[in-house]
């Protein structure tokens, strides 16, 4: 074979040509779940296009994107909707420069002061580079049979007043919801000028009685969709929805402008606009909803799965049944054995997995079939060999958050060094690190590097986000 055949067979088309050929079940993003039906008379490449005569533009929209972005604004019942064509992140991006917008300026010179969720996805703490709001964090609450941080701590006792807004991940990652009822009501009571900003991301589908109320119901300013996840939009599309005038349009429209691409692509805002359409079609929704509550019923007594019995506890306020996560220990079998096992004979492929939980994500495109498989294939897990795992007591674990030393653009701007890793403990870390899936950062630049902080770090094996030289050394923020 010669150098460029080599070549070939190892670029990307061709690995996508083999990921394809598996033909596995997706239970993970994008929504579509590789579903056709979704994307009829959408044609590529003829299609690819961007800013042309009549078809409008996307940052000063008139015609046809004005009305489709109205279109969207009236399904989730929003004052205004965005097409966001950089992901779910730029829409986190866009609301913490716009909220930073409204504040202070002239002689104060104050850092935008925002309340944030810790365990936010990474975008959030890139948004607070560019915006440089300075974070106060919300802790999480670990739970202590899957060992994760599924609900949130209370800030009953936060004086919500010294904030110029409140950042908020609904649903987290996992399913689990905050109690952002209570929390829009404690704004009301306590500080009306306060911004409540939603990341919604992989709620976009909240548009029934079958699902947890949109954050738009409960009175949040902005809410993004990444209507991609669990939708039918291709990868990469999402939505912006504001309601309310805390957040003035044109502070919005500014930071869109000045962060997504001048060549918006069309194929991407066309789905986004059938996504819509297609999100309105409940009964997909209820058929899903028979088989995801069948799963629970067989499945139930042999699996440990999260449920609507875990709600009011561990700080969970709510759960969005369309996310399924089991935790292993019950079998005494580890969970990569276990996806190793559902990927080999069943076909079917997961969202994110660690040593004893394994995280199945519906989209649109699932079928009850689907789930049916998914159903046969955890009831085969108990066939399978015991392993050697670790007792429940073993696994808890509850990390302290890292101490802040700096804002995220402090640190960002400050003058760097790399050193060996085993030696940053008491250091400030000028990088943020996430394990991916899911993109939350165990350690964000500007915190302190902890003792426990630098053992996940050393024992975790899996894929990284912001990490230049994962496993090895890590930068600090030089000492002036």
């Amino acid at each position: 074979m010669s150098t460029l055949e080599e070549e070939n067979v190892l670029n990307l088309g061709h690995k996508l040509l083999q990921y394809e050929a598996q033909k596995l079940i997706s239970f993970h993003t994008p929504g579509h779940k590789g579903k056709a039906e979704f994307f009829t008379d959408l044609h590529f490449p003829d299609q690819d296009l961007t800013e042309l005569p009549g078809l409008d533009m996307l940052h000063s929209p008139a015609g046809v994107i004005a009305q489709a972005q109205a279109r969207a604004a009236a399904v989730y019942q929003s004052d205004a909707s965005f097409y966001l064509i950089n992901g779910a992140t730029v829409g986190n991006q866009g609301m913490f420069m716009a909220l930073a917008g409204t504040g202070k300026r002239g002689k104060d010179l104050q850092l935008p002061k925002v309340l944030v969720e810790r365990q936010s996805h990474r975008s959030v703490f890139s948004a607070l580079v560019l915006s440089g709001c300075e974070p106060e964090y919300i802790p999480s609450v670990v739970h202590p049979e899957f060992g994760l941080p599924l609900g949130l701590k209370s800030i009953a006792e936060v004086d919500l007043g010294e904030f110029l807004g409140v950042h908020l991940t609904y649903p987290g990652y996992y399913g689990t919801l905050p109690d952002l009822e209570t929390i829009a009501a404690q704004r009301d009571r306590q500080a009306a000028q306060v911004s409540i900003l939603v990341d919604q991301a992989h709620g976009s589908h909240y548009l029934s009685p079958l699902f947890p109320k949109g954050a738009l119901a409960y009175g949040a300013d902005l809410v993004l969709c990444s209507t991609h996840k669990t939708l039918s939009a291709l990868t990469q599309a999402a939505m912006l929805h504001v309601q309310g005038s805390r957040i003035p349009l044109s502070a919005l429209k500014e930071a869109l402008e000045l962060l997504q691409s001048s060549s918006p692509s069309y194929l991407l805002m066309a789905s986004l606009e059938r996504a819509v359409e297609h999100a309105l079609e409940s009964r997909r929704w209820e058929l899903l909803h028979e088989a995801v509550q069948e799963l629970h019923h067989r499945v139930g007594g042999a699996l440990r799965i999260l449920n609507p019995q875990d709600v009011g506890t561990y700080g969970i306020a709510g759960l969005d049944w369309t996310k399924i996560m089991i935790n292993t220990q019950r079998l005494g079998v580890a969970a990569p054995r276990c996806v190793e096992h559902l990927r080999k004979s069943y076909g079917i492929d997961p969202e994110l997995w660690d040593d004893k939980n394994i995280l199945f994500l519906l989209g649109i495109g699932n079928t009850p079939e689907e789930v049916e498989i998914l159903t046969k294939g955890l009831l085969s897990l108990a066939s399978l060999n015991k392993d050697v795992v670790a007792s429940p007591e073993e696994m808890v674990f509850e990390i302290p958050l890292p101490p802040v030393r700096l804002t995220p653009r402090q640190a960002y701007f400050a003058r760097k060094r790399k050193i060996p890793l085993a030696e940053s403990v008491g250091h400030i870390v000028g990088e943020s690190i996430s394990p991916y899936p899911p993109g939350i950062p165990w350690i964000v630049m500007g915190e302190e590097m902890t003792p426990e902080i630098l053992e996940l770090l050393t024992r975790h094996k899996g894929r990284w986000q912001g990490w230049e030289d994962a496993g090895q050394g890590v930068w600090i923020i030089e000492e002036v």
